[in-house]
């Protein structure tokens, strides 16, 4: 355990609401990454941080790494059983007032609690910020995760968050939460093994999501991570659709508990959601998890969609129907190409590129130079 933990209720004061912060580590298979994530917890200017870091039943080189660290970090060896499984481990025995789940593969920034205390409120039930896209040598791809049209406010997140069951936020490592929201949901239990999923989706009901618009986690794409893509996988389409829906359901029965009635078809209206949902459609129907769904629906789901504010600029939401349009009705070798660009982002034309950045649709990483912008994006 980090040694200044000890130090946690000294540094709480009335200018000063938060106190330990735990920085809970989830890994399988990822010792190459693994010792700059756990140096970047180490190294966080804050002066009462503990790190514990969960292995998941690796079968590489994971074991020596952490213990080669000592005493800095608390180590949870356990068997393969998905990331809920090592929220639900890390969390146990942790003891902060925050809690970050980093990513392995995903770098924090010095700063971050500094910037995030700055922010913090009893009433708070998790700080998001900003992630710089990296690849997997480290370097700078250009892009921000996500980009915002508008920062929204906590008020906006909860009304985004019930109409279409969603809300711009990045993965796991950018989210700081309480410990007091998440003794309210974890232990998690479900089918689905991304435990940022449940958090993320609960936070909106159980406090307030505060943005910082700052890029404050390097988040690393290097074609094993679940949540990003560097080549066109049809499969992963419908994963990340069933992963939505999964989200949703949760999502409505954590509201419910708190008198919130999310609609039945919240999630169809997420704009976020239906270029996956037609993605997974046109390229591999037969594997499709939505029952009954068709192009049409889909269209017409995005028509009611663009209208229904969730953070988008006229510009952004005028774009993505286009791309709609055009993936859902081009013949399929074309519309591959469209879910090529959308999902893939290295594989853009540069002139699409520019034309997307004249437009506002996309921004540039300011802290990345001109020939960075080719890196590839998340799917988000």
């Amino acid at each position: 355990m980090n040694a200044s933990a000890t130090t946690a209720k000294s540094t709480r004061s009335s200018e000063q609401p938060l106190g330990l912060v735990s920085i809970v580590v989830s890994s399988y298979n990822y010792a190459d990454f693994l010792p700059i994530a756990l140096d970047s917890a180490l190294a966080l200017d804050w002066p009462a941080v503990e790190v514990i870091v969960v292995d998941d039943g690796s079968t590489d080189s994971s074991r020596s790494v952490i213990e080669s660290y000592g005493d800095r970090v608390t180590a949870v060896f356990q068997s393969n059983q998905g990331q809920t499984s090592a929220y639900n481990a890390g969390f146990a025995r942790s003891r902060g007032d925050a809690v970050i789940f980093l990513d392995a593969d995903d770098i924090l920034h010095p700063s971050l609690i500094r910037r995030v205390a700055r922010v913090w409120s009893p009433a708070v039930s998790k700080v998001q910020v900003q992630m710089r896209i990296i690849d997997e040598q480290g370097r700078a791809q250009g892009a921000l995760l996500p980009q915002y049209d508008v920062v929204p406010s906590a008020g906006d997140v909860t009304r985004w968050m019930t109409a279409t069951s969603d809300y711009p936020t990045p993965p796991g490592s950018a989210n700081i939460y309480a410990r007091a929201f998440l003794e309210k949901i974890i232990p998690i239990s479900g089918e689905n093994r991304a435990g940022d999923s449940y958090c993320i989706a609960a936070a909106p009901f159980l406090g307030e999501v505060v943005t910082v618009a700052e890029p404050l986690v390097s988040y690393r794409v290097h074609g094993r991570n679940n949540g990003a893509m560097s080549s066109l996988d049809a499969r992963r389409f419908a994963k990340e659709v069933g992963r939505a829906m999964g989200r949703f359901h949760y999502a409505r029965a954590i509201a419910a508990r708190t008198g919130v009635t999310m609609p039945e078809r919240a999630v169809h209206r997420g704009l976020r959601f239906l270029p996956y949902r037609l993605a997974s459609l046109r390229l591999e129907a037969a594997t499709h998890p939505v029952a009954g769904d068709s192009v049409s629906r889909v269209l017409s789901d995005a028509a009611r969609a663009v209208r229904e504010p969730q953070g988008y600029s006229a510009r952004s939401r005028a774009a993505l129907l286009g791309w709609l349009l055009l993936t859902a009705t081009l013949p399929l070798p074309l519309a591959k190409r469209l879910i090529l660009w959308r999902f893939v982002s290295a594989s853009r034309p540069e002139t699409l590129r520019r034309a997307l950045r004249a437009l506002g649709v996309l921004r540039a990483d300011p802290e990345a130079g001109p020939s960075s912008t080719r890196g590839v994006a998340p799917c988000a």
